[in-house]
């Protein structure tokens, strides 16, 4: 089975580089969270800089993604990926030492804009590194980077929860610190710099804008973009909100609020993992007709229960069990399956900016919709996660089986000779 295969340790390498994008994404929006009240406190913050705050880094992190895919089919992605990781690593450093809400602003502004370009680029970078029957299992690791993200996050606001600007500095600067050690082991790594440049410099034709708009990048484009925008308005406002939803819905404390989420949070690690497992294998698709179904499931009783603290709990259950396998990781690989090679930083950035800026206008009415009628907050949610299904469905019976056939006869079927490296060497 092609998912058995083993995979070289320079690969595995280079997706732990290019997953590093997703940690510090992933980072970046936690800490902000976590470190807001403390930001606000020391830097005598009215509430609008507050709330401007929390919206620019989803902002940034769109306009980020939509920029810097393009850049990188442009200029050539290795270029773009080392240097989208080296301004991260500016920008946090700002964030780390900002002596007002001024200089955090300016450092929310640069590393979100760096963290949401070396998304679609990093994800293409490996995606051209890798070889169609390790592909999979490469771009889904990168979802346990993510993950690793959000738990390491986590996990120092709650150890550093009573010392203040300290604590708040040091979750920010653990951000900056890996983003250097990342840009360093990335200049090292060698890797195919595609899509390649002309004897002149400029980029060549296939990469122009208009190959964007053709049926090819359309409708993969289209279909994985339903795809991430509605399953991401469910993931979204639990993953903003969802302690505020248990503390003002279900009537749950602070404290189990905050436990509840922590305690999810090594089960959603270990199953990503489980998904890496099976994501060169049948049974990723598979598995997602049955975790897609259950992640509808979660969302039905949370709704008929109007949020009430039991229905909640059996939903957080329900809901991490199946949204490994049901979620952003699928994305991840069905775009780099599906889109064609030339483009795919462009039109992944596209899909990614246009989710994200759909995620930060839902964000702002989200608290508002809570208080006037929960269900009718969780039912849309509902609606939503049911209409991400059938994309996925869409995407399976029709879009993966095409790209396969694309795919040119014995192309990639073998483990490529590696260069001195360490990596595969181009196909001439």
């Amino acid at each position: 089975m092609a998912g058995t295969r083993p995979i070289p340790r320079p690969l595995w390498k280079a997706a732990a580089l290019s997953g590093m994008a997703s940690y510090l994404d992933a980072g970046l929006i936690v800490s902000i969270s976590v470190n807001l009240a403390v930001y606000r406190d020391s830097y005598d913050m009215g509430v609008w800089m507050a709330g401007a705050i929390s919206a620019i880094v989803t902002g940034c992190i769109a306009v980020g993604s939509l920029v810097g895919g393009r850049l990188a089919d442009l200029f050539g992605r290795r270029r773009v990926y080392n240097w989208d990781i080296f301004c991260f690593a500016l920008g946090a450093l700002v964030i780390t030492l900002a002596p007002d809400d001024i200089t955090l602003l300016v450092g929310v502004l640069v590393a979100g804009l760096a963290a949401g370009a070396d998304l679609p680029t990093s994800l293409a970078v490996v995606s051209d590194a890798a070889p169609s029957w390790a592909r999979g299992r490469l771009v889904a690791f990168t979802q346990v980077m993510w993950m690793l993200g959000i738990t390491v996050a986590i996990f120092l606001g709650f150890v550093l929860s009573t010392t203040g600007m300290t604590g708040a500095r040091f979750i920010t600067g653990q951000l900056a610190v890996a983003a250097i050690v990342t840009w360093a082991l990335r200049s090292r790594l060698k890797l195919p710099d595609e899509p390649p440049e002309t004897e002149t410099g400029a980029a060549p034709e296939a990469i122009s804008l208009k190959g964007v708009w053709t049926r090819a990048a359309l409708l993969p484009m289209t279909a994985t973009f339903v795809f991430y925008v509605t399953w991401g308005l469910g993931a979204n406002t639990f993953g903003q909100f969802g302690t505020y939803l248990l503390v003002t819905v279900s009537d749950a404390s602070q404290s189990l609020a905050t436990g509840i989420n922590l305690a999810f949070i090594p089960i959603g690690v270990l199953l990503t993992f489980a998904f890496v497992r099976v994501a060169d294998s049948p049974w990723r698709d598979r598995l997602f007709h049955v975790a897609a179904v259950v992640q509808i499931l979660a969302f039905v009783i949370a709704s008929l229960t109007a949020g009430a603290l039991v229905g909640m709990l059996v939903f957080f259950v329900l809901y991490q069990l199946s949204n490994p396998f049901a979620g952003e990781a699928n994305y991840k690989v069905w775009s780099q399956l599906t889109l064609p090679a030339d483009t795919r930083a462009t039109t992944q950035g596209l899909t990614y900016a246009l989710s994200r800026g759909v995620f930060a206008v839902a964000a702002f009415f989200t608290p508002a919709l809570a208080d006037h009628s929960p269900s009718v907050l969780l039912w849309t949610i509902t609606a939503c996660m049911t209409a991400a299904a059938l994309a996925g469905v869409f995407i399976i019976r029709v879009l993966v089986p095409r790209s396969a056939r694309d795919v040119p006869d014995g192309a990639d079927l073998r483990v490529p000779s590696t260069s001195p490296a360490g990596l595969p060497d181009k196909e001439h």
